[in-house]
């Protein structure tokens, strides 16, 4: 079976990071699969290495100083399909709404539902929704949005999680590093942006109130301009008195330690599709803290404190850091290990074969 598995880009984002992994494992399982995307930035191949097994097509997409983010999608659609021909695979499977727009016709992976209103934005949201003739969700309560705002019956099948590469990361050379360079430390993974409760996490760590625990935000390549946001945050830190470290983009190999060496894992997301970032830090053993999302409900109950609000979420981190329970770690260790990216590559060649 001849599969494309389309992507929007080549940094490290959640979609992404979920592209590559199902695509090895495909690839794995005997499939022959080509992984696209667009270079952005100049880049010239992925943020990590790719098992050689998977042919990659990076489609060149070079930044154009001032442009608005609504003509960096509509271009990012425009190069992407004049680039992707679909008459060479038997399965066009596209992982986002850039993607699922440039190639038409295809198989879409919708990982969570966003609500735009820039209209060029929430057009190719809605295309990318009903446009596809088939569709997966990374979770049952992102399929119940789909069934109940557009009648589709889409096929849930979990995202995998390389929780034996994080669950080596505990006590190792690179965890200890991290500590001794930032000490006892808070950590979240996604950047500074709306999405990811970004101003919610400085109030609730504001309320955390031990001095000694510094929060650590890495992460935060993104389309979107959250210049203003990102503004908002650090008036608010400023006023919080906090004074968080923030690192950007972490090289993927130094990934699992910096997530290993954190006394606690802060994930208060509005959205998600799933916690994949957050499942890796369960396989490190790493106290969890997330929303009181139902998706999140779904994937991590009894694995990690829920907040609905920042008071919430500073009782989480509090209890996390002062009296962390061993029996929510082991809980939150094995519950990383059952999510596979062997067993989701055959939840999808099975969907892919009923498709035929």
């Amino acid at each position: 079976m001849r599969i494309a598995l389309l992507t929007y880009s080549s940094k490290p984002r959640g979609g992404v990071v979920h592209t590559l992994c199902l695509a090895e494992a495909l690839a794995a399982a005997g499939a022959d699969v080509t992984v696209w995307t667009l270079g952005r930035g100049g880049d010239s191949g992925f943020f990590r290495p790719v098992d050689p097994a998977v042919s990659l097509r990076v489609v060149p997409f070079p930044d154009v100083p001032g442009e608005g983010v609504g003509a960096r999608i509509l271009r990012s659609i425009a190069v992407l399909r004049e680039a992707f021909d679909p008459n060479a695979y038997d399965i066009v499977h596209a992982q986002d709404c850039i993607s699922a727009n440039a190639v038409g016709r295809c198989v879409r992976t919708v990982h969570h539902i966003d609500h735009f209103t820039t209209p060029e934005l929430a057009e190719c949201h809605e295309r990318a929704i009903v446009r596809p003739y088939a569709h997966v969700c990374v979770s049952e309560a992102v399929a119940a949005e789909l069934r109940a705002g557009w009648g589709l019956s889409p096929a849930v099948i979990p995202n995998g999680v390389a929780a034996e590469r994080f669950a080596a990361a505990v006590g190792s050379a690179s965890a200890s590093a991290w500590r001794e360079k930032l000490g006892r430390y808070v950590l979240s993974v996604g950047g500074i942006e709306p999405r990811k409760g970004s101003l919610e996490l400085l109030e609730a760590f504001a309320r955390v109130g031990l001095a000694d625990v510094r929060l650590v935000i890495a992460g935060g390549e993104t389309l979107f301009d959250y210049r203003e946001y990102r503004t908002r945050w650090e008036q608010r830190a400023e006023e919080l008195g906090v004074v968080p470290e923030v690192l950007g983009p972490v090289d993927d190999a130094d990934l699992p330690g910096l997530v290993a060496g954190a006394s606690a894992f802060a994930f208060p997301s509005t959205k998600e599709g799933f916690g994949l970032a957050a499942m890796e830090a369960l396989a490190a053993s790493v106290p969890l803290v997330v929303s009181d999302l139902p998706v999140l409900r779904e994937v991590f109950t009894g694995a990690a404190f829920f907040g609905a609000t920042p008071s919430d979420l500073a009782t989480g981190l509090r209890e996390a850091l002062e009296n962390p329970n061993p029996r929510r770690r082991d809980v939150g260790r094995a519950l990383a290990a059952r999510y596979t990216w062997d067993a989701a590559a055959a939840k999808h060649l099975e969907f892919y074969a009923s498709l035929a």
